[in-house]
């Protein structure tokens, strides 16, 4: 994608947060946006960007292929594997990572797992997956669609949604709702700033979660839609 000044200064916002302090806003908000089961290959991986989406499915009369189309992504870009959560055939690996990487693609979302983890850590390029195995999906899954909605972690994920990802898991905030996640999740981050900085001061735990309004972070919006 073609990186401009606003979707930067966008970006930046993103990955001065936590998936933890998205969680509570997109919870706030009625939005389901956290991805189960979903988990970086390392704890230190962070990404933030914009879903690239493909969807995988078995391979019939017709093999077709895994696809190429990691030349045509670059910074900005996560890569967003629906491949139904299939844990016997990866659809990510060594040439991919090699090659994401150099292109700054911001990192890969898998559900379903991926092989040649050495290379992504090696590169610290960052793998978001339910797990991993070095049987090729070649011969055994086939791009079905690219730039449709998918399934990450039974969380629904729309091409352009913006997504994070940290030690914690994965996180997904539709494109449409991005402005008022950020501002809530913001907003839960300095209230739990101040708390830990009172708390650092000497004031109880509770006394400072009171003074902050801790226990009203998280619950829901009035009005908030699903």
């Amino acid at each position: 994608m073609t990186m401009t000044h606003t979707e930067s200064d966008l970006l930046a916002r993103v990955r001065a947060l936590s998936t933890s302090g998205l969680s509570d806003a997109l919870d706030r908000l009625g939005i389901a946006g956290h991805a189960l089961g979903i988990a970086p290959l390392d704890r230190r991986f962070r990404l933030a960007g914009r879903a690239w989406t493909l969807r995988y499915g078995p391979v019939g009369s017709d093999r077709g292929s895994v696809g190429d189309y990691i030349d045509d992504l670059g910074p900005g870009d996560v890569v967003v594997l629906d491949n139904q959560g299939r844990l016997d055939a990866t659809v990510w690996g060594d040439l991919l990572t090699s090659t994401a990487h150099r292109r700054g693609v911001a990192g890969t979302v898998i559900d379903g797992v991926c092989r040649d983890v050495d290379r992504s850590l090696t590169l610290g390029y960052p793998v978001f997956a339910r797990g991993n195995w070095m049987r090729t999906g070649k011969d055994r899954v086939r791009v079905e669609a690219t730039g449709v909605p998918v399934s990450i972690g039974g969380i629904h994920v729309e091409p352009g949604d913006l997504l994070l990802g940290d030690g914690d898991g994965l996180v997904a905030v539709p494109a449409a709702r991005v402005d008022e996640v950020l501002a809530a999740a913001e907003e839960i981050e300095r209230a739990e700033d101040a708390i830990r900085a009172a708390v650092e001061d000497g004031t109880s735990l509770r006394e400072a979660r009171r003074t902050a309004g801790y226990h009203d972070l998280q619950y829901r919006a009035t009005g908030a839609r699903p």
